[in-house]
């Protein structure tokens, strides 16, 4: 079955804008993908590493891409396309809180 990484950016403006309801939705949402044998996490803080041409390592604390919204969690799940992994993240806290969830087919 093909695998997905996917990346949830949102924030907590976005989060506290759900009632109740939605917000158990969608944290039920993250607890039936682990079930399911997702990787699901929250996000960290990110470092840079670089090793131009095996000279050195370098780490730089902060993260490489920037966006509008910071990133807030990754899950790498299964599915059997693109449209039903969209349909397994579409109820997932970052796409119901004014957030925004990616969604990239792995390839091996």
């Amino acid at each position: 079955m093909p695998t997905f990484i996917t990346i949830g950016y949102g924030d907590e403006t976005g989060y506290h804008r759900l009632d109740d309801a939605r917000r158990r939705t969608a944290h039920a949402r993250d607890d039936e993908l682990a079930a399911s044998g997702a990787l699901v996490g929250r996000a960290g803080s990110p470092v840079q590493v670089r090793n131009p041409d095996d000279a050195g390592v370098s780490v730089q604390p902060g993260a490489f891409l920037r966006s509008t919204l910071p990133i807030a969690g990754f899950a790498v799940i299964e599915a059997e396309d693109l449209d039903a992994a969209i349909e397994r993240v579409s109820q997932t806290p970052c796409a119901l809180a004014y957030g925004v969830v990616e969604v990239w087919p792995l390839q091996t």
